[in-house]
């Protein structure tokens, strides 16, 4: 996988900025990326905030995941993929060759579409990261991790009489907070969640649309969701993302209400997707 044709950070063009009071946590810089020949990304320019909610949606196969993957470069496990252009986390280009690609993994954490514990206890599950990264080094460091995570990912009470059981035998929302509360025990600054609720029933996707309420204090969340009423429920800005091209992107509620182009509003109307 290779990185180039890099360019200057510059705002995005034909794009709403974020106000000036937002500081930027990711600025993306004309990314396009390849899968082989093809052309799967076709320039996105897209800057997003700190300590917000950042929705991407459009229809299957518009390149909303594939952009997703490029902000922690889960895209290197692919040999065909390429990516071009500018990606930088707090002004820093995540595809300079000094950076490590577990080190940003670590700054940015990922939750995936289906519920994907460790084939371990639900204390390991979290004690997981901060050991390979050498977070922690004695117990009550590590009790300490696994207890904050699990409140924070709103699952605590729910299993702390269960440490030592499979994180497989919780139920599905449950799993999928415990992923979340994975994630978070690294300290990430970003949240990446592709498709987070998908698999999950409308109760537990509820338990998880509240979680990410409440995580966009301490983190940066990028989600890409099928589900527009989701989007709309937790987000402060939107990108519309049609056939590889960032389509629109605004505030949420002007995405929603206010669409100014015809993609967007066919999309969020129902017309197609």
């Amino acid at each position: 996988m290779t990185m180039v044709g890099q360019v200057e950070a510059v705002p995005a063009q034909g794009h709403p900025a974020l106000k000036a009071t937002t500081p930027m946590k990711f600025q993306a810089n004309t990314v396009k990326v390849y899968y082989g020949e093809k052309l799967a990304l076709k320039g996105v320019t897209l800057g997003i905030g700190e300590n917000q909610v950042t929705a991407l949606i459009g229809p299957s196969g518009c390149g909303k995941s594939t952009f997703l993957r490029c902000l922690n470069r889960m895209n290197d496990t692919i040999d065909i993929c390429r990516v071009d252009g500018l990606i930088e986390l707090d002004g820093e280009n995540i595809y300079d060759p000094k950076m490590d690609p577990v080190q940003l993994r670590a700054r940015v954490g990922m939750v995936f579409q289906k519920p994907n514990p460790f084939p371990k206890s639900i204390y390991d599950n979290i004690a997981y990261g901060p050991r390979i990264h050498g977070l922690c080094s004695h117990r009550d460091e590590y009790d300490a991790v696994v207890q904050t995570s699990l409140e924070r990912a709103g699952l605590w009470n729910e299993v702390k009489d269960r440490l030592l059981e499979p994180g497989t035998g919780l139920s599905g929302g449950q799993q999928q907070r415990l992923c979340i509360a994975r994630a978070i025990a690294v300290s990430p600054e970003v949240i990446l969640m592709d498709e987070p609720c998908s698999a999950l029933d409308p109760i537990a996707t509820a338990h998880v649309e509240e979680l990410i309420d409440e995580l966009r204090d301490n983190y940066t969340i990028v989600i890409v969701t099928h589900n527009m009423q989701q989007a709309a429920r937790v987000s402060q800005k939107t990108a519309f993302f049609h056939l590889g091209d960032m389509v629109e992107f605004d505030d949420t509620d002007e995405i929603f209400t206010n669409p100014r182009d015809e993609r967007t509003q066919g999309y969020i109307t129902g017309r197609y997707g």
